[in-house]
This record gives structure tokens, C-alpha cells and sequence, in this order.
């Protein structure tokens, strides 16, 4: 029989290199857990050894395997066991197994996994806006399985692939195929499937060299997100009367399809998805989380409301997915193919492999609709080649998948046309309109207008958001200013775009969860993206969170936004309430000061007295409370410094322009540097790349400097095309860098 030995506990792991201390671990673990996202601007990129020993299992028979399962090391590794390397891998996120019984011997055996999150000439992802924690950050197990076993050499998959698809009748078929390991005559496969309570519902058998069968399951339950109803189908690999191997798979009956004029449906009913993305990580954890850690994700994006989620930006882990399976979403998974495009036959067979593994490891959850096959790979420029590998992933999908459907994350700078579109099923945008480019008020019309010249074009948005630091605050919140309340009120503008328009078939915003991202510095917040709508210590959900837990809730709740804004000035002040009740009351200090229906959003404008104030808020048979200090004057500290000091350093910059015309037609005089050179051309100068970078600082607080942070995403990049990424920069600030760049020879 299988038997599945966890080798968490009691490693070493070691520095080749020096560059960090010796130390003994358990499992999961990454050595950036601090300094992935503690804002000192970098983190260890390196090679670290891990050790241990194990004493090799044996199988009643002869003949007997052992497998090491590595369930993800990032971002390549090398196994070896007694010294002899038993595989290489390379990419971060998936399974991958080894078969290691000829290199074990009796008693104690030494295991070696050499694991790095250096870049590589092939190895995906090279460059992009989030930590890549290195490390063994999701388990080892030693798995012991007779000579005739179900697969474990397939690419890390389960050995099993089902596929139920509902009939006309009420019923389901599920077909279901699986792969075994030296089949035999006298072999064969028992098929049993169990509901949800476990009851067998339906059975076959099949010989062990032709296992496919299809089974009939009447009054099938369906799965759909409100009703994530699982059945069990359990595989026994039996030689008479003996159990040899058993393999089992969590997987739902569920129909669905995406049309460009009514959006998404399962089960034949139409299900606009409105939902978010994550990533895997905690603040000091790293994204060495547990089963336990993943199934609390999952709820919290539960309670907000949300009925799908974008896994960002790579293969996560089999406990999340099975929590999506339990819990109830539709979720796009994604292979880090991200940002920068590398040339080469190399990087064309590891990102085809990445694809491999993403589907045939995951196969049989129902959660997953969708496969995702880039994002924002246009950062780096287009090239025939870059358009043929998504030709050649899309073939792929289609070959070793045809169930599910195909998406696509483009980066907001896309061109509507070209020959990025009409490769995929579906289409979603990347769009910070609001934040980094244009205005909130953008969005509704841009979806529109593609929509209109592209109606044979299911269209999306897969990130949208902007920064929220919950201790900036303000009355009059602002683009770039990272108040809480800005935030706020640009998820309630982004959450009526939505609504507003079922035919878009998902919108994920961008983050639920702040997550490390050790190039950043913003905001006053370094080491971290900020774009969470809950903290990257799972601990406060900012005003936002509550914005659309009152637009895509079913459960009465109430919530009074700015209560960490808690001191205010003035005559009077607005309370903003949201709720997915159609009225509110509001009480100051126990005496009722106005009654509201409205839409999600409840604005009320009050008078407080001196001193502390308690205001409550009633929505039908739910409350919330908040204390609030009236004061002569609101804390300096609420504003952040920088971004004062960004409004006058762009005052500064266009001092030092003088007086010159910055409404003419820009010039590109031959022989010297412009906003349509690269920063990797500029960077060729230092009075070039000087300007440049003080440019984008002002814009984007972004430092930018060759080989640190995010330069490789950046280097191929144009002032001129950055500039319609940004927002806030007053008119003539892309010209007047122009004007001065324009005086510097190549």
C-alpha cells in the first residue's frame, strides 16, 4: 500500500555562498521571511543547502519504490540522495517528484536539496513587482508505493484525471481516467464515487492497462459557488483480494460558459465574478504558509463577498486550491510567464513546461475555470517570438485541457489592436486608471468603448487599485496621497463600474492582501505593496474591504468608514456608512441626526461636540459604533510628508525649465537622448539617466537605478510610455523632461 511519510521536521540548512548563518528548520520555510518584505530594500537572493536524513521505508513485497515529493522549492533546485543527485527542477511553485529507490540503502540515508531564487538565462519569472522568497516553503514527503502503483512520474500529477459533466436528465457523467505503473493481467481498477457525506453514489472496474470508463450518477448535485457541493472519486488498484494502491479526488459537476454580452453563467445561470486576487505571502512569514494559513485566506475573501479570485501570479498551493474547491470560487490559475520576455528555445521549453505542470496538477478541481497564460508581458516590448509562445501556450491549454476556458492579463498599455488579441478564450485588462495613469472616472468609458469595437471580445479587468495605508488620512483625499479614504473612495467608484456592467466577465481587484515586495519604497511603507484591501498581517481590514463586502454581500452588515481617522476638526464632518441594507440611521451621542436610502454608500454631514463623540450607525437589525474626537486642529501626522514634498519638488522642476514654451511640438533632434529613448539607453549616460530617474521619482516615487529593484522591468520602458501610465503629473511635465534630455549628447 502507498504510504506518505511527511520530512518536515529537523532539517539544516546551509550557505554555500557565506552569506547567511547555518541554521536548523522545519518545513514550510524560506530564509526571506524578514527580508522579503522588511523595507531595507533588498533580499537574499541565493543558493541555501538543505539537509537531513530519513531511513528508506520498505513495501511488504519486493519490488517496492520510493518517491521524494517535493511539493514547491524556489526557485530551482537539485535533489540528491547519499550525494547522488536524484533530479533538477527548475521553477518555484509546482510538484515534482523523483524516484529514489536505487540510490537508498539500508538504515540512514542523507538528503540533499539544493534550492535557489537566483535568476536563470530560462527560468520564469525574471523580473516583477513582488518578493521571490527562496526556499522549501511548502513541504517535502517520502512516498513508498508498491511496483504497480497509480503514476507519480507524470509532470507531479495525481495520477487520476476526472471529468463530470451534467446530462439533460438531472444526472452526471463522470468520465474518469487513470494512469498505472507497470499494469498486469491480473490487476485491475475500482472506481468508487462517494457524495458528500460519503455515501457510494456509483462504481466501476477497469483492467489496469485501460482504465478509462465513464460512470452515470443520477440526481447529480451540482457545484457553482453558492453551493460548492463535492463529490469523491477514490481509485483502488486491487490484485484479487488485496488493496494495492489507492489514489482519491475532491472534483464537482458544474457547467459554464463566458459570452461577450452576458458575461459569465454556470449552471446556466447568469454569474457576473466579481472578486479579487491574491498573493501568498504573510508579513515576516514569507509565503511559507500552512494548510491552516491558506484555509483562513480563503474564508476572508468568503466574507467579503467576493465569488472568484485570481491566483497571482503563479501555481499556488494544492491547500488553497482545495480550500476553493470547499469553499465555493471560480478561480483563475496563472504560470508566472510575467513582465519580461526572454528570448530562446530554453525559455520556450521551461515556460511550456510550467504550463504542463499548472494543468496536469490540477486538473480535477472544480474551482478552476480558467487558465491564465501571461501578465503584463508587454512591459518588455513585443516581438513575433513573444506572440508565438502565446499561440504555442494556447495550443497547449487546449491539448492537455479542452473543459476549461483561456484568459489573458494584459498591461493597461496594450494596444486594443494588434496581435496580442483573439489568442485566448477570454481577454482582461490591467487597469490603474486613478492611480497610476488617467482618473477613476477613466474606467466606465474605456470598458465601454472596447466593448463597442470589440463585441466578439469577452473583456475583463484582472487588476485595478491603488495604495491604502491606514494610518494617512483626510478630508479631502487625493490620487497619490495613500489615505485610507482615498482608497475608499476609489473601490466605491470601481465597484459601480462593475455593477453597472454584468457583461464584464470578472474584475479581480488588486490585492486582497498587502504582499512583500521587497523593490518598493512609497507611501511612507517600504518592502510592501500596499494595494490590499486587508493588511499583509491578515490583521485590519481597511474601509475598502467593507466596500464591497456592502456591494456583493447577501448578509445584513453595517460599517462607519474613518474610524482610524479619529480625530477631526471643524465645524462639521462627514460619516460615511457602508451597508447592503437600504437604509440607514445615524445617532451621535444617542440622539438620531439623519436617516438615508441609498445604494451601498450612506453620506451623512454632522456636527460634532468638543471632546469624544459616539456615533452609531443601524442598518435593519445590524449596528456599528465609532468613537470620534472633535479637535481645534487635525494631526500632522495623518498627511504623508512625501507627498507634500512631491507637489513642490514637481513646482521645483518646472522653476528649473524657466520660461520655455512647453506647448510646442516636442523636438527629437538626431544624435541625442529623448523621452522616446529606453531607460537602458539613457541609463548609458549619467546625465541622461540623472534627469530620467528624478523624473520618475517625482512621478511615481519609484527610485530607479540599473540592476536594483525593479530595473528590469523598467529598463525597456520610455519616459514617453511611462508617462501614460501616470497620474497626478500636471501638463507639460513629459515635456519639460524632453526639453531637457534633448540637451544631452549620446
Amino acid at each position: 500500500m502507498r504510504e506518505i511519510i511527511s520530512l518536515n521536521e529537523n532539517w539544516t540548512l546551509s550557505f554555500p555562498k557565506g552569506d547567511h548563518a547555518t541554521e536548523q528548520v522545519n518545513l514550510p520555510h524560506t530564509w526571506n521571511a524578514v527580508d522579503g518584505n522588511d523595507g531595507n530594500g533588498s533580499y537574499l537572493r541565493t543558493t541555501g543547502v538543505y539537509t537531513r536524513t530519513f531511513t528508506a521505508p520498505k513495501q511488504p513485497r519486493e519490488g517496492g519504490r520510493t518517491y521524494m515529493e517535493v511539493l514547491a522549492a524556489a526557485l530551482n533546485s537539485t535533489v540528491k540522495v547519499n550525494g547522488q543527485v536524484a533530479t533538477t527542477h527548475e521553477g518555484g511553485f509546482s510538484i515534482f517528484r523523483a524516484d529514489v529507490t536505487d540510490l537508498c540503502h539500508e538504515g540512514e540515508n542523507e538528503l540533499t536539496i539544493e534550492v535557489s531564487n537566483e535568476d536563470t538565462p530560462s527560468m520564469y519569472p525574471s523580473s516583477a513587482d513582488f518578493t521571490f522568497y527562496g526556499g522549501l516553503y511548502r513541504g517535502v514527503n517520502l512516498i513508498s508505493v508498491p511496483d504497480a502503483h497509480f503514476d507519480l512520474d507524470y509532470y507531479g500529477g495525481p495520477g487520476m484525471m476526472v471529468t463530470p459533466v451534467p446530462t439533460e436528465d438531472g444526472g452526471a457523467n463522470f468520465t474518469i481516467k487513470s494512469f498505472v505503473t507497470n499494469p498486469a493481467d491480473d490487476l485491475t481498477v475500482m472506481y468508487s464515487i462517494e457524495d458528500c457525506f460519503g455515501r457510494e453514489v456509483a462504481s466501476a472496474v477497469r483492467g489496469s492497462a485501460d482504465t478509462e470508463v465513464t460512470i452515470y450518477v443520477p440526481d447529480a448535485q451540482l457545484w457553482s459557488m453558492d453551493e460548492p457541493n463535492l463529490y469523491t472519486v477514490v481509485a483502488t488498484l486491487q490484485r484479487n483480494n488485496e488493496e494495492v494502491d489507492e489514489i482519491a479526488a475532491n472534483v464537482g459537476v458544474r457547467s459554464f460558459k463566458v459570452t461577450p454580452d452576458e458575461g459569465f453563467s454556470i449552471n446556466g445561470v447568469p454569474t457576473p465574478l466579481r472578486g479579487v486576487s491574491r498573493h501568498q505571502d504573510r508579513v515576516f512569514e514569507g509565503n511559507a504558509l500552512t494548510a491552516e494559513e491558506h484555509y483562513d485566506d480563503a474564508m476572508l475573501i468568503k466574507e467579503l463577498g467576493a465569488n472568484t479570485i485570481r491566483l497571482a501570479h503563479y501555481q499556488h498551493s494544492q491547500d488553497f486550491y482545495d480550500a476553493c474547491d470547499e469553499i465555493g470560487f471560480a478561480v483563475w490559475a496563472e504560470i508566472p510567464f510575467i513582465s519580461v520576455f526572454k528570448k530562446g528555445e530554453g525559455a520556450h521549453k521551461h515556460v511550456m513546461e510550467e504550463m504542463k505542470e499548472l494543468i496536469i496538477q490540477n486538473y480535477n478541481h472544480p474551482s478552476i475555470m480558467f487558465w491564465g497564460i501571461s501578465n503584463e508581458i508587454l512591459i518588455g516590448g513585443i516581438s513575433q517570438e513573444l506572440v508565438d509562445t502565446h499561440h504555442d501556450l494556447e495550443k497547449l491549454c487546449k491539448e492537455l485541457d479542452p473543459t476549461r476556458l483561456t484568459t489573458i492579463a494584459h498591461v493597461s498599455t496594450t494596444p486594443v489592436n494588434g496581435p496580442m488579441h483573439h489568442i485566448t478564450d477570454l481577454e482582461s485588462y490591467n487597469h490603474y486608471f486613478g492611480w497610476y495613469g488617467g482618473k477613476m472616472e477613466q474606467n466606465g468609458p474605456w470598458l465601454d468603448q472596447f466593448h463597442a469595437e470589440h463585441p466578439d471580445i469577452c473583456i475583463g479587468i484582472s487588476e485595478y487599485g491603488c495604495e491604502g495605508i491606514i494610518n494617512w488620512h483626510s478630508n479631502t483625499p487625493q490620487c497619490k496621497d495613500y489615505t485610507e479614504e482615498y482608497q475608499a473612495l476609489y473601490h466605491e467608484h470601481m465597484a459601480q463600474v462593475f455593477e453597472d456592467r454584468p457583461w464584464v466577465w470578472a474584475s479581480h481587484v488588486w490585492n486582497m492582501f498587502d504582499f512583500g515586495c521587497a523593490a518598493r519604497n512609497e507611501g511612507g511603507v517600504s518592502g510592501r505593496n500596499n494595494k490590499g484591501l486587508i493588511t499583509m498581517d491578515r490583521k485590519t481590514k481597511k474601509d475598502s474591504y467593507f466596500v464591497y463586502q456592502a456591494y456583493w454581500t447577501q448578509t445584513p452588515m453595517v460599517h462607519i468608514a474613518g474610524r482610524r481617522h479619529a480625530q477631526r476638526a471643524g465645524e462639521t464632518t462627514e460619516i460615511k456608512v457602508y451597508s447592503n441594507q437600504d437604509t440607514v440611521v445615524l445617532y451621535v451621542n444617542g440622539k438620531e441626526v439623519g436617516q438615508q436610502t441609498a445604494h451601498r454608500v450612506f453620506k451623512f454631514n454632522v456636527a460634532l461636540n468638543d471632546g469624544f463623540n459616539t456615533i452609531v450607525a443601524v442598518a435593519g437589525d445590524v449596528k456599528d459604533s465609532i468613537t470620534l474626537e472633535k479637535v481645534a486642529e487635525e494631526p500632522g501626522y495623518y498627511t504623508l510628508p512625501e507627498f507634500n514634498e512631491r507637489q513642490e519638488g514637481v513646482a521645483n522642476w518646472f522653476k528649473q525649465i524657466g520660461s520655455m514654451d512647453l506647448t510646442a511640438p516636442m523636438e527629437f533632434p538626431e544624435g541625442y537622448y529623448s523621452v522616446k529613448d529606453t531607460m537602458e539607453d539613457l541609463a548609458k549616460n549619467e546625465e541622461a539617466l540623472a534627469l530620467a530617474a528624478k523624473a520618475v521619482k517625482l512621478a511615481t516615487n519609484f527610485d530607479i537605478k540599473p540592476g536594483v529593484g525593479m530595473w528590469d522591468m523598467m529598463k525597456k520602458m520610455t519616459p514617453e510610455a511611462m508617462s501614460n501610465m501616470i497620474s497626478g503629473m500636471p501638463e507639460g511635465f513629459i515635456e519639460s523632461l524632453n526639453a531637457q534630455l534633448i540637451k544631452v549628447k549620446k
